[in-house]
């Protein structure tokens, strides 16, 4: 009887190890997953901070452009006057 519960007592040991190291591995893989998906994000966010940059400095060229055009409208005008 006393190898019966010495047997037992291993199994369960056994499978107590078996269980935590799975635990263990798991919670490592979801954390290195993690930590990619973080890495991914952070480069999107930079993506799209300077994308948003490069519109608002389209918007200032384009008004650049608008003002400039203007200029040239008013200077041939002044010269089809004169």
């Amino acid at each position: 009887m006393a190898t019966e519960i010495i047997v037992s007592l291993i199994a369960l040991a056994g499978s107590a190890l078996g269980t935590f190291a799975g635990i263990f591995l798991n919670t490592k893989l979801s954390n290195y997953r993690i930590e990619q998906l973080e890495k991914k994000v952070d480069k999107h966010n930079n993506l799209i901070e300077r994308t948003y940059k490069i519109e608002q400095h389209n918007a200032v060229v384009d008004e650049e452009i608008k003002v400039a055009n203007h200029r040239i409208d008013d200077l041939e005008n002044i010269n089809k006057k004169g």
